[in-house]
């Protein structure tokens, strides 16, 4: 057995009005510095990853962390691989072999989580054979697991009370469509037929659907072993698709604006009320909260924000390109009044990876303006991870321990 020894570093800062903690860049990476925390992890690698079919050896992680992939294509003159920003950057050309397959083992080590791959074989883009597929980038798409040593939060544990996720359909009035959500309902909401429970909606990135947080995410996984460690209060969470255009829009172009803009009334006219009617829930908006990545995580802050009479904590994970954060302005100026804003909400945090720019930069300009402001909220930085979905799992497990403290 052989002992690699990794750093993983997950941190939390709470900010306050006072503005004490991460006054600038240099405060901020001392604090990185000094939460830095070793672990050691056994394993025997090279493995195959759980993103595998079964029988299947590749994509295989080395271990130096690297990740070796084969295709075989006897008859193409030209195969690549290509995948997200915190794995394969940019396509890389694979080499052939007499047997006709063609391989590639990256030159550096992989980030660790979840990643979106595929191969483009004389120039057209085909999935790995090798593995399961995802919602990503607008389509099915191939991925790859990378072991994650010392972090076991999105596991599953035998012995672990699970919870349960349904799949419930509904049809939509304003999208004619029919649409699905998931529901989590965790463990204690099957034994305990009397308690109501709190809600947490949970939106996905561009390019990806529901599934996106039960498959990519590990999302029943991180909230039973987050409620069984008793660092998070048993919620029902709602995972649903933010893409939701009107019934009278045109469909044989894409557009993200029309594609989504139906959401926000998707959300608070037919979603939430049917959850409360089908759920034993909270009802009331003390105990719901709205968090998303990415474009969802855009999306919780517009409508979360502007309906304070629906949520009381909004949560905002990787979201935002602009360095300019103008609170007095942001969002119909509801920051503008400091105490007000505190009257209105009881929570409101944010989250970034350190390797994700521009977004890294976007979070902390809009974290710094808003300790100008004097709006308490919640930073949380996952080091060393990109905008990819293990940023977005380390995000989620910090969320969660924040959310209904008073239950």
């Amino acid at each position: 057995m052989k002992k690699s020894i990794y750093l993983i570093i997950l941190f939390v800062i709470v900010l306050s009005s006072s503005g004490t903690l991460c006054a600038d860049e240099v405060a901020l990476q001392e604090k990185i510095k000094s939460q830095k925390t070793e672990h050691t992890y056994y394993s025997h690698l090279p493995l195959p990853v759980s993103t595998n079919l079964p029988g299947s050896t590749y994509p295989k992680v080395e271990d130096d962390g690297r990740v070796t992939f084969r295709l075989m294509a006897p008859k193409a003159k030209s195969v690549k691989i290509d995948g997200g920003e915190g794995f394969v950057k940019d396509p890389l050309d694979m080499i052939p072999s007499d047997d006709g397959s063609w391989s590639i083992t990256t030159s550096t080590k992989a980030e660790v989580g979840f990643h979106y791959h595929w191969f483009e074989v004389d120039g057209l883009r085909v999935n790995d054979p090798g593995t399961y597929s995802f919602f990503g980038w607008g389509r099915e798409t191939s991925g790859v697991e990378v072991p994650t040593p010392g972090e076991d939060f999105h596991h599953f544990h035998p012995g672990v009370h699970a919870g349960s996720m349904a799949e419930r359909w509904y049809v939509s009035q304003l999208t004619g469509r029919l649409r699905r959500c998931f529901v989590y309902l965790p463990a204690s909401y099957m034994t305990d037929n009397t308690s109501t429970f709190p809600v947490l909606y949970l939106l996905h990135g561009a390019g990806e659907s529901e599934r996106s947080w039960m498959e990519q995410g590990r999302l029943q996984f991180i909230l039973d072993n987050a409620i069984a460690a008793r660092i998070a209060k048993p919620m029902i969470v709602v995972a649903d698709s933010g893409y939701a255009a009107f019934a009278d829009s045109p469909t044989d172009s894409y557009d993200r604006r029309s594609a989504t803009a139906a959401f926000e009334q998707v959300l608070l006219e037919e979603l939430v009320p049917m959850i409360d009617q089908a759920y034993r829930t909270k009802a009331d908006t003390n105990h719901r909260a709205l968090a998303g990545l990415s474009m969802g995580g855009g999306q919780s802050l517009a409508i979360g924000l502007k309906h304070p009479e629906v949520f009381s904590s909004v949560a905002a994970m990787s979201a935002g390109r602009n360095v300019d954060f103008d609170t007095a302005t942001a969002y119909g100026g509801v920051m503008k009044d400091a105490n007000a804003f505190h009257s209105r909400f009881k929570r409101l945090w944010l989250s970034a990876g350190t390797n994700e720019k521009p977004t890294f930069d976007a979070i902390n300009a809009m974290h710094y303006a808003l300790d100008a402001a004097g709006i308490r909220h919640t930073l949380y930085i996952s080091d060393a991870t990109a905008h990819e979905w293990h940023t977005w799992r380390r995000s989620l497990r910090e969320l969660v321990q924040c959310l209904f403290e008073e239950e």
